[in-house]
Parts: structure tokens; C-alpha cells; sequence
């Protein structure tokens, strides 16, 4: 003979079972093969989608995680067999500024992590690399990417001179004020 032994929870599940009527299965969907997406890929879809692959092959870079802000970071890990990773988090290249954000990130690897110091002149070079890397798979610099990389050169060279720079590099002189902001106001007639 076997003897069961219950506790209240049992008891409470099981007369839950006994009085709530049982529940029809959910009806079953038809399964159609979907395409990824609904429309076609754009030939600027296609540009940026070529620029990644490309860049990320030819600079030997892994994308640790696409961010969807506009800012990403780069860094290199060395592991003890002395084997390297370069590694980047960034915005997927969607548009001009996400594809300049990208670029830089890509930049900081193509011409060395820590080649340049100060760091605020690394930070120009990987933006120049960016840019020209732009221009050489079509992507066009727009006015907002100009203005995003004068903003974040400036934003360098401040935080240099707070942490006490001690000379400015020339290529970074343009950067010392900021950008002049352009205000219009509506005037009523």
C-alpha cells in the first residue's frame, strides 16, 4: 500500500483543477515562409552594409555589440598567447552619422590604438580616418556629421586643457572654440 503525502498547496492546485473548466488550446497559426524583411534593400542600405563587412574584414575588428545611440568605443584585449582582438561597440552603420560614428571606431584601430598622444589628437586622426573613409565608399558627410565631429574635437580639447595640456598640436587649433552656433528667429510680418 502506498501512502501519498499532500500538503496544502497540493490541495488547493488539485481542487483548482476540479472547479475551473478546462481552457480550448490556443488555435494553431499556418506556418508560411516569411521573408526578413518586406521591402528591399535600398542601394544605400546596400552601401552601408558594404562598408561594414569591408571594414570590419580588412582591420581585423569584432563588433562586441551594436549599440543604438550615437556614440561606440574601441579597445584591443591581449590575451597570454599573445594573440589580439579588436574589438569596437558602435551604432550599425544605418545612415551618415551612424556610418561616421562607426568609421571613427573602425579609425582608432586602422591607425593604432595609443599611436598619438595626446589623446585629444588621437581622437582627430581616427575622425579624419573616419571621414575619409566615408568619402571613399560614398557615403556623403553631411553638414550634421561636420558639426558632430568639430563638437566632439572641441569636447577633446577641452578635457585635455582641464587635465592640463600643456601644448595644443596644431591640427587641433581649429578646435580650441566652439563651433559657431547658427540661432534664426522667426520674424512675424
Amino acid at each position: 500500500m502506498r501512502i501519498a503525502q499532500l500538503n496544502l498547496f497540493d490541495l488547493l492546485s488539485a481542487s483548482r483543477r476540479l472547479i475551473a473548466p478546462a481552457r480550448p488550446a490556443p488555435p494553431k497559426r499556418p506556418t508560411t515562409a516569411r521573408a526578413k524583411s518586406s521591402r528591399r534593400e535600398g542601394p544605400m542600405a546596400q552601401r552601408y552594409a558594404h562598408l561594414t563587412r569591408e571594414l570590419l574584414a580588412i582591420h581585423n575588428v569584432r563588433v562586441r555589440k551594436w549599440r543604438t545611440s550615437m556614440s561606440g568605443v574601441a579597445w584591443m584585449i591581449e590575451y597570454r598567447d599573445g594573440t589580439r582582438s579588436n574589438l569596437i561597440e558602435a551604432p550599425r552603420p544605418k545612415g551618415p552619422m551612424s556610418a561616421a560614428v562607426f568609421c571613427h571606431e573602425i579609425g582608432h584601430h586602422a591607425i593604432g590604438l595609443g599611436a598619438f598622444t595626446p589623446r585629444c589628437l588621437e581622437e582627430y586622426h581616427a575622425w579624419m580616418w573616419s571621414l575619409e573613409a566615408m568619402r571613399n565608399y560614398d557615403i556623403p558627410v553631411t553638414q550634421r556629421v561636420r558639426e558632430r565631429v568639430h563638437d566632439s574635437l572641441h569636447y577633446a580639447v577641452q578635457k585635455a586643457q582641464r587635465r592640463g595640456l600643456k601644448r595644443l598640436p596644431d591640427e587641433l587649433q581649429p578646435y580650441r572654440y566652439p563651433r559657431e552656433v547658427r540661432i534664426t528667429i522667426p520674424c512675424r510680418p
